[in-house]
């Protein structure tokens, strides 16, 4: 089966830019990669990121999906344990009721943001990452959206509305063994995050496998992997594009506040500060990087170790224009149509 391609967005903000700028791009983006033919197109959530603008994927879902005709198109995703299950069921009928078989409702449990900002989203409520409260959420959301509340439950009676004929898809994101095993007792799709934890993925996804138990909702295992990428005409090009991306990661891990993306010349100005030869190789670890042939070879390695034939691609750099390319060059390379 080919290797099928999809796209995880953070609406990446450039030094110099504006949020909305980047807005403006995810939107552009989005339109492209629906006429090159992606599979899917997700959105994520940051909250108070000077670097990243999605803070609320549900509201830019229902922009996306009214702009393009052919991806399905969801979060990347919502960080469930700041929201009531029960409005995020709300939220994902809403557009599976004005998209129908279109929408996807990743979820995850990262907070998105600093720990001040999510003592703001929490609203003083104590807390929130409670760890033996997210399965009962990922329990109610599905059951929610699917009219099957358990027996006894507290919202017996309650409806999330608009109810209809068909229902978005509940993916589990992740980049440990946690959410992996939540899907798999659940029976339910599930995403490892690569561009965040390079080591172990493809063990996690084995076990994830292995232990599925089939649900009225998928009768098998449904793994997906998310890996930063970037594909330019020469490897040479795209190694040097990618230091942008690297060396906002390092100052993201090393000074915690990284600010926007930094253009190319400055990136490679700060890779060769003291202490950078230390993380950016991890950093590259994280990635597919290289001409289209270098970066194919690269992602059907990853696809084959993940045992998985859909890969999704999460591109940042400076220059927007190249950005775009490398998507277009990525589905060229796979014939994507």
């Amino acid at each position: 089966m080919p290797l099928r391609l999809s796209v995880l967005d953070q609406s990446p903000i450039r030094k110099g830019g504006t949020p909305a700028e980047a807005v403006r791009d995810t939107l552009e983006l989005a339109q492209l990669c629906d006429r090159l033919g992606y599979t899917r197109y997700w959105l994520a959530e940051h909250h108070s990121s000077e670097a990243l603008a999605g803070s609320t994927p549900e509201v830019l879902i229902t922009r996306v999906a009214g702009l393009t005709e052919r991806m399905r198109i969801g979060s990347g995703g919502v960080m469930l344990p700041h929201y009531s299950a029960f409005k995020v069921a709300e939220n994902f009928r809403m557009l599976e009721t004005l998209f129908p078989g279109r929408i996807d409702v990743g979820i995850g449990r990262a907070p998105g943001s600093d720990q001040q900002t999510m003592r703001i989203l929490a609203d003083g409520k104590p807390n929130w990452s409670n760890a033996d409260k997210y399965p009962y959420q990922v329990r109610d959301l599905v059951a929610w959206l699917h009219d099957a509340l358990p027996l006894n439950h507290e919202g017996t009676g309650i409806v999330a509305q608009p109810s209809g004929e068909t229902a978005p898809d509940v993916w589990l994101l992740g980049s440990s063994d946690d959410s992996a095993a939540l899907a798999a007792h659940f029976g339910l799709p599930f995403c490892f995050a690569h561009f965040i934890n390079p080591d172990g993925g493809d063990g996690v996804t084995r076990a994830y496998r292995a232990h599925f138990k089939p649900s009225s909702l998928h009768a098998k295992p449904m793994p997906l992997m998310a890996i930063s990428v970037l594909c330019a005409e020469t490897d040479e090009e795209a190694d040097i594009l990618s230091r942008s991306r690297e060396v906002w990661a390092m100052r993201l891990r090393t000074l915690g506040n990284p600010g926007p993306v930094p253009p190319v010349e400055e990136a490679l100005e700060a890779a060769k500060q003291p202490g950078a030869e230390r993380w950016l190789p991890a950093l590259r670890r994280r990635s597919v990087v290289g001409s289209p042939k270098t970066v194919r070879a690269g992602l059907e390695r990853h696809a084959a170790a993940y045992e998985v034939d859909e890969i999704m691609a999460v591109t940042i750099c400076y220059d927007f224009e190249k950005r775009k390319r490398s998507y277009e060059l990525l589905a060229e390379e796979f014939g994507l149509s």
